[in-house]
């Protein structure tokens, strides 16, 4: 049972083939005995889930068939559950009991699911690897001296080490994607909105009765197959109380039922970063595999919103982001940093620590940019179904804990500012397309790669069924060979 889907585990929940008292009994077993090499749920509720699986199976035999009834799940760290610690990894608040649950989890338990715990993340959710002084270092199950992804990488490495089959996750700047690269499974980034975040804050901050959408960022499903997401997000999806009484959330249905009917824009090439030649590798094989099912494959578009203005728009947004949450001492250290910067200072540095300091009259200027850039996308969904690209251009890396500004990444044998991985994901995320991320391939070292599919805004229908349709045709997860 350890790497069955949600699908597969309803089917033999319902049949009485299996209990969910045996399905939780499993997991929990599964998580002593591996998560010691992985540190991927680092907050257990073990007693609270067998009861919860014993509730399940009266529930069951009660004839009840809710979407999750009795299937076991984790959570990422940062969301409230009930009776359970959220830390956000920030040293000094492993005390922070909360009485409360996020929408989300609240949504996932009214629909039946049960919580076995939490999963590992970095510090403030601002990594992409998984760690922080509480809790320590998440290991990527498919190389244990590589990063799993962050900031849902605690949560990944538990799906790629079979430990549930289903997580919930959030993101900012691929949060939900780089971990899914990294790890070979699915995750879904949901059109901006869509999902409330209410609940899902760090220790310390105000917790608001609606809390309105927060800028760039979103919350959603990681799993083992694409079913699996689109059965989660409809449970998930739509308005939070004070919105619902005024509009109801009605996603139109995915465009196309066959993949030969889709038009594909495929991209493996960005002006700003270089792209490994493994992944490069990996979407031409995807490219003629697509164009044999009789897809539409084109490699460029005149309608393609410009790439460079992309990043350099969602690098302002997302840095004022992160600056807007930074201590005062620590925003003032970082202005003192700005105005020291001298002139022959890397480019890539002097734009993030300038954005970290922007201000309101800056930013205004920057979402204006944003919006110019959605109706580009508008125009170029017209034409196209989704795009194809990478979430990453590199596959997991090595652990690699100094200071941010001090870290490189390889790629292509050329060393290049840590920072750059984030520009593929920022893709989708400056104006709050959809993306569903999916394996495709191994690197030649046996590492899993990962495709974003990004699709028309509010059309998240239409990249699920591309990833499920893509799924079937060539196959999609596949467990790291030291736990097959």
């Amino acid at each position: 049972m350890s790497y069955q889907s949600v699908t597969d585990q309803r089917a033999a929940l319902q049949s009485r083939k299996v209990s969910a008292v045996e399905l939780s009994d499993q997991a929990i077993a599964r998580i002593e005995a591996l998560d010691g090499k992985f540190n991927a749920v680092v907050v257990r509720d073990f007693d609270r889930a067998r009861a919860a699986a014993k509730d399940a199976d009266a529930a069951i035999a009660r004839g009840e068939d809710r979407p999750l009834l009795g299937i076991s799940m984790t959570v990422k760290e940062c969301f409230n559950v009930a009776g359970l610690v959220t830390t956000w990894g920030i040293a000094g608040t492993e005390s922070n009991r909360v009485d409360f649950d996020s929408v989300a989890v609240a949504r996932v338990k009214a629909a039946g699911a049960i919580i076995l715990g939490k999963t590992n993340v970095p510090t403030m959710l601002m990594d992409w690897q998984s760690y922080n002084p509480i809790y320590g270092i998440t290991n990527n199950p498919w190389d244990v001296t590589r990063t799993p992804g962050g900031s849902s990488g605690g949560g990944a490495a538990a799906l790629a080490a079979g430990f549930v089959p289903l997580e919930f996750g959030s993101d900012l700047g691929g949060s939900l994607r780089v971990p899914a690269h990294c790890c070979g499974v699915f995750a879904h980034k949901p059109t901006h909105g869509i999902v409330p975040m209410r609940n899902m804050s760090p220790p310390g901050s105000p917790q608001v009765a609606v809390s309105a959408p927060v800028d760039l960022a979103v919350v959603g499903p990681m799993a083992r197959s694409a079913g699996d997401l689109s059965l989660v997000l409809d449970i998930v999806a739509g308005p939070d109380q004070r919105e619902a009484v005024g509009y109801r959330l009605d996603l139109p249905p995915a465009r196309h039922a066959r993949l030969a009917d889709f038009r594909v824009l495929l991209l493996d090439a960005h002006p700003l970063v270089p792209t490994d030649p493994a992944i490069r590798a990996a979407f031409g094989d995807l490219a003629r595999k697509l164009e044999k099912a009789g897809c539409i494959v084109d490699r460029s578009s005149p309608l393609l919103p410009d790439l460079a203005q992309i990043a350099a728009t969602f690098t302002e947004l997302l840095m004022s982001f992160v600056g807007a949450d930074m201590p005062d001492a620590e925003y003032k250290g970082a202005r003192a940093a700005v105005d020291a910067l001298p002139p022959e200072a890397p480019a890539i540095q002097a734009a993030h620590m300038r954005c970290l300091t922007l201000s309101h009259r800056d930013w205004i200027r920057a979402d204006r940019r944003r919006a110019a850039i959605a109706g580009q996308w508008r125009a170029f969904f017209q034409a196209y179904d989704v795009v194809l690209c990478p979430v990453m251009p590199n596959v997991a890396f090595p652990h690699d804990h100094r200071p941010m500004m001090q870290r490189e990444i390889v790629v292509d044998g050329k060393a290049l500012p840590y920072g750059l991985q984030g520009i593929w994901a920022g893709l989708a995320n400056v104006t709050g397309q959809p993306a569903t991320a999916m394996p495709i391939g191994l690197s030649p070292e046996g590492l899993p790669i990962g495709m974003q599919i990004i699709g028309p805004y509010l059309e998240d229908r239409t990249t699920l069924q591309f990833a499920r349709l893509v799924e079937r045709e060539f196959g999609g997860f596949v467990p790291p060979p030291a736990l097959r």
